[in-house]
């Protein structure tokens, strides 16, 4: 019987921003705490992601006590400590692909960092306890919330997929890449495209959907470049007749709970 282990935990506070591995986390309705409850918009409140922006990548983010410390990586190494959450502020609407959103605006200076280093006006928003963003209706079996992230609450890949994907590679890529949230060890590439319902620690996942991959897998975390793999190759063996290029697995977590690296995965459908 293969063994499946949880092997990394990462979170990305600032949507479309460099992310972070930790040791453990704890799951929330609407996925990991502090994973993409902080978003970048411009003037009209349109989401800014790495797919029009590909120079977010060179936004570092650590976690310090109850801060985020960001730090700029286009040349300036400017750091700007913004809170973990933030617990009033003025509404705004914004927009994150369909779906127009309640969000909180950061205190002015904040959003000025980020202007002056992106060259271009935008704003720091947050997004409230009281913001109601649901999962798509096709995929959502209750009432099922979401950050900002793209779709989903969580998602999953197995360090073995990503073998397999750097094995047709000329350079192999990180799994930083994919930005996912959950890394595990075990069993073959892609075994991940067969689960229905999983279980780590106490936290029960619904597998949803797979993910399509898009322009975002092609910027190189360390240069903020735009290349052409590793979507190219994966476009190769992983596309869907309907054009989606897939890599990873959406999840929906059932239940809260506390989660931890090096904690056994275990398939329960």
């Amino acid at each position: 019987m293969t063994h499946f282990e949880l092997s990394e935990i990462n979170l990305f506070p600032i949507k479309s921003l460099g992310g972070l591995s930790v040791a453990s986390a704890t799951l929330t309705d609407r996925g990991l705490r502090y994973d993409r409850r902080w978003m970048l918009v411009d003037e009209e409140g349109g989401f800014l992601t790495q797919r029009d922006n590909p120079e977010l990548a060179l936004f570092s983010t650590s976690m310090q006590g109850a801060d985020i410390r960001v730090t700029s990586r286009n040349g300036s190494a400017r750091e700007l400590v913004i809170p973990r959450a933030l617990p009033s502020g003025e509404e705004c609407e914004v927009a994150i692909w369909k779906d127009q959103c309640v969000a909180l605006q950061a205190p002015n200076e904040f959003s000025q960092w980020f202007s002056q280093e992106l060259k271009r006006d935008c704003r720091l928003v947050y997004m409230p306890e009281h913001c109601q963003r649901r999962v798509d209706q096709d995929y959502r079996q209750a009432d099922e919330r979401v950050s900002f992230a793209d779709g989903f609450p969580c998602l999953i890949i197995g360090q073995a997929s990503l073998d397999d994907l750097n094995g047709r590679l000329t350079e192999p890529v990180g799994m930083d890449r994919f930005r996912t949230n959950l890394v595990f060890q075990g069993g073959p590439g892609f075994v991940e495209d067969q689960w229905q319902e999983i279980m780590i620690g106490e936290v029960r996942f619904r597998v949803v959907k797979p993910c399509p991959r898009c322009t975002m897998t092609t910027v190189d975390p360390t240069t903020g470049i735009k290349q052409v793999e590793p979507l190219r190759t994966l476009a190769t063996f992983r596309k869907e007749p309907d054009g989606g290029v897939m890599f990873g697995q959406n999840l929906i977590p059932l239940n809260t709970g506390e989660i931890q690296v090096g904690m056994p995965l275990e398939i329960v459908r």
